[in-house]
């Protein structure tokens, strides 16, 4: 059977599973690197933006994991039942990573702990904020046409780290050329909202048209 003959949700169900694929190798190198020079810098919103790739790349592989299941012709019940406990999964990180990253941000602003300047944090900032749109897009697209929630869940996860990209590109420019230092765990303030939103959202089962 060639490609072109493929049933159309057929094919997109391989497009989501290259996309999440894709995504797992993107955030096994974003956590690494944003970890590493946030750690060095000091930066809480590196750290933060590192630990929600770290997210990113478990829910991942939960919701692969959720893919594949369903490729291999598992009942509607099953496959259900996996779109759940993926939805939880997701809301839980969010809400723990919104509490790591309100807690440290807070910290850090309350003993004027300035963080050093990061250019790779910046050029993975700006990488970052051009690439994932890009994904969330792709799997969105693909969520409809095979008419998963969990896909659209995740691919939502995937958007928030574009907004993430924008806060912490913000912090880290100002951080850089400005010289302020508040510009880093505020940036890391800016991004608990969202963080709790996506949360409860998960938690709840429910996601967005």
């Amino acid at each position: 059977m060639t490609k072109t003959s493929l049933p159309l949700e057929s094919r997109w169900m391989r497009i989501a599973h290259r996309l999440v694929v894709a995504t797992m190798a993107y955030n096994a190198i974003e956590a690494g690197v944003a970890l590493a020079s946030g750690i060095v810098a000091h930066s809480i919103a590196l750290v933060g933006f590192g630990l929600d790739s770290v997210i990113e790349l478990a829910a991942a592989a939960v919701l692969l994991w959720r893919l594949r299941l369903e490729r291999a012709g598992a009942d509607e019940e099953t496959v259900a039942q996996r779109e759940r406990w993926v939805h939880l999964f997701v809301g839980v990180t969010f809400l723990l990573l919104a509490a790591y990253v309100g807690f440290e941000a807070i910290w850090t602003l309350r003993n004027h702990e300035a963080a050093a300047e990061s250019i790779v944090g910046i050029i993975l900032a700006a990488a970052s904020l051009v690439l994932m749109p890009l994904i969330a897009w792709g799997k969105l697209r693909a969520a409809t046409e095979i008419g998963s929630g969990a896909l659209r869940a995740e691919a939502k996860e995937t958007l928030a780290c574009s907004y993430l990209s924008f806060t912490l590109l913000l912090g880290l420019v100002c951080n850089a050329a400005a010289g302020w230092w508040w510009a880093d765990p505020l940036a890391a303030l800016l991004m608990v909202p969202w963080l709790v939103r996506e949360g409860i959202e998960g938690i709840r089962g429910e996601d967005d048209e």
